[in-house]
């Protein structure tokens, strides 16, 4: 769609040429929300993609995933044998209401930044815990647990006039096992509930709920819990006011399937228990 309220397209190479942020102003990056329907309040773009920001990196310590990195550059990425939780890139990226093409277009950032409860990569980024890395407005960085920088159903911690830089995901959680649970009303829909659990290598097991509810929530238990203590933990946690009503799912329904694929879960990674 075109946007023709728009006066000023600017395209910065650095940090410090970032321009000031104003009233009308928009971050570009992947567009595909952007220019899917009229932005009337803004008049000004900022294209992040002259910044050249490599979308992958890896290092000792973690997996760094830049804001503007595509979909189809994360899920075309090949990881050490070592890396067992590495399924859940690609079951993420194809729990995304979206084409391949979108997919070519659309960023991990955008999607955090939207902060919708469907959207896979605050799934994925949250189950593994990423940690978001912000360029404030003020010239200034911060860095917040993806499980703390979604809020809300299109809610997060972003300032007026900051930006998501990059989410590091520890190389410890993408070696821990994992199981992944998904469930649409439709065949193609968007999730109405996508749950993860990790299980590390001395039996602390994390449970992230996402979809289900309006924000990211995730559970930690020092060893599997059995499947009573389990659901006692997701009732007490996760009350019923978080949980999403849309057309997607009712609440009484998404707790209904919260709980059926938390144990489908707890039942997968007791055969990953140490013993």
């Amino acid at each position: 769609m075109d946007l023709n309220t728009i006066t000023t397209v600017a395209h910065p190479q650095t940090r410090a040429q970032l321009p000031i942020w104003r009233a009308g102003d928009a971050w570009l990056a992947g567009g595909t929300w952007l220019f899917s329907e009229p932005q009337v309040h803004l008049t000004r773009l900022i294209d992040l993609a002259d910044l050249k920001w490599p979308a992958l990196t890896v290092t000792e310590s973690h997996l760094g995933i830049a804001a503007t990195c595509t979909v189809a550059q994360l899920d075309g990425l090949v990881c050490p044998p070592g890396w067992f939780a590495a399924a859940l890139i690609n079951q993420c990226c194809r729990a995304f209401l979206a084409s391949f093409k979108i997919w070519k277009t659309a960023t991990v950032g955008g999607n955090l930044c939207m902060s919708l409860p469907a959207g896979p990569m605050i799934s994925l980024t949250a189950a593994l815990d990423g940690v978001c890395t912000i360029w404030k407005a003020d010239g200034g960085e911060r860095k917040i647990q993806v499980t703390e920088f979604v809020t809300g159903n299109q809610r997060n911690r972003l300032a007026t006039g900051d930006l998501l830089r990059q989410i590091d995901i520890p190389i410890a959680a993408l070696k821990r096992r994992a199981a992944f649970r998904q469930i649409s009303l439709a065949p193609v829909g968007r999730s109405a509930a996508l749950l993860i659990g990790s299980l590390d290598t001395d039996g602390t097991l994390k449970l992230t709920v996402t979809a289900s509810t309006v924000r990211p929530i995730q559970l930690s238990f020092p060893k599997l819990p059995n499947a009573s203590a389990l659901r006692d933990a997701i009732e007490q946690h996760i009350t019923d006011e978080l949980y999403h009503t849309d057309i997607h799912g009712k609440p009484l329904w998404r707790k209904h399937m919260t709980l059926r694929l938390a144990e489908e879960i707890r039942d997968e990674l007791l055969g990953a228990a140490p013993s």
